[in-house]
């Protein structure tokens, strides 16, 4: 027997391929979405997306998040700015190796970890139980996507709460996700209560060197080393017996025969 959430066209062709005389069972769903999650959307502007954000963390308690990104680089800045605003989070994309992406979902199942930055790498195949929340800071372009991403909550008959931010850049896609759902999400005003004050320095930066431990392994610069004074170094070293790139002896040219045969003078 074969079972799959998802099924494409190519793997269903392989399976017949394989199999002897086998039988399609599709369960379909009455809905598309589930019945216990809560949907909720903000019209909002770009430039006040994270203070939304934060200012939804403050108020959430015993919650357990699950955030959404369309690019490994804005997850690495919305997690920069949860870290500096006191939620702790871990990131997970595609760069993220196995061995590393199982001790992330064990920290955050355990609740270690509160939120969790992800790319739609985590919409799909992924059962973390007890997911309070999950918040749209970028609309997904694709509306199969949505479905995916809310249905990481209100697993095994619990409820949950989907939030979906509709900033300048994806609101577009919108449209295209009620109709693909075959409903209206509400759309709540953006009051200035929900707005938190951020300070753009709070942000704590992913160093490149340290993208999968997300941390700032206690805070090594990276860059040349600083020269030494003048004078004093160089003359250590002449004593020392080593010689400046400047001093090494010239190579003698080797002189090519004469066309005649004879030799060079």
């Amino acid at each position: 027997m074969l079972f799959s959430a998802t099924l494409s066209y190519r793997v269903t062709e392989l399976a017949y391929e394989h199999m002897n005389n086998p039988q399609k069972v599709v369960v379909e769903a009455e809905r598309i979405t589930a019945d216990r999650v809560r949907e909720t959307a903000y019209m909002v502007a770009n430039e006040e997306k994270i203070p939304l954000l934060i200012g939804l963390m403050h108020k959430l308690e015993n919650a357990r998040v699950i955030v959404f990104v369309n690019t490994k680089r804005e997850a690495d800045r919305v997690w920069g700015f949860l870290e500096g605003n006191g939620h702790q989070a871990a990131i997970l994309s595609g760069d993220v190796p196995q061995k590393k992406r199982l001790s992330l979902l064990k920290r955050f199942s355990g609740g270690e970890v509160s939120v969790l930055v992800a790319t739609d790498v985590a919409a799909r195949g992924l059962h973390i139980e007890g997911v309070t929340h999950v918040i749209n800071y970028d609309l997904p372009e694709d509306a199969e996507d949505y479905v995916h991403r809310i249905g990481r909550t209100a697993r095994a008959g619990a409820e949950g709460d989907a939030i979906s931010f509709a900033c300048e850049t994806y609101a577009f896609s919108l449209p295209d996700i009620e109709k693909y759902i075959e409903h209206k999400i509400p759309v709540e005003p953006v009051s200035l209560e929900l707005l938190a004050e951020v300070d753009p320095r709070s942000r704590v930066r992913v160093e490149k060197g340290d993208r999968l431990e997300r941390r700032d392994g206690g805070g090594k610069r990276r860059g040349k080393p600083p020269a030494g004074p003048k004078g004093g170094d160089d003359a250590a070293s002449r004593a020392a017996g080593d010689k400046p790139a400047g001093d090494r002896p010239r190579r003698r040219r080797r002189r090519k025969p004469r066309s005649d045969g004879a030799a060079p003078a």
